[in-house]
């Protein structure tokens, strides 16, 4: 089991937002799967993965992928307090699921 989650590379997030982003992503993808996956993953340490996309349409376009695949997944639109403008979708997380599930959806993309 693991969860990958996906930043956008071309925001040019400094490592504080970039590390909030993906935080955000990974409790709000957690908390839409299920009860069963939520225990397992969290049995087997919460293993995750930061990827890299270069662009909104990327993202939501893995985001479509995992919804189709009906895989835990969620998309951040960042509040717009700090450096990103509101409403900006700046990452998505994948899982937590079984491997193979997360892979077919992110296995192309790059490590962040």
């Amino acid at each position: 089991m693991k969860q990958a989650i996906v930043a956008r590379k071309d925001l040019g997030m400094g490592a504080g937002k970039l590390a909030a982003q993906v935080a955000h992503a990974s409790l709000m993808a957690y908390e839409d799967a299920d009860a069963k996956t939520r225990s397992a993953w969290k049995g087997e340490g919460q293993k995750k993965v930061v990827l890299r996309a270069d662009s909104e349409s990327e993202l939501f376009e893995l985001a479509e992928k995992a919804k189709s695949e009906r895989l835990p997944h969620a998309v951040v639109r960042d509040a717009g307090h700090t450096q990103l403008d509101p409403g900006t979708a700046s990452a998505l997380a994948v899982g937590p699921a079984k491997d193979r599930a997360v892979d077919a959806v992110t296995g192309e993309l790059s490590l962040y």
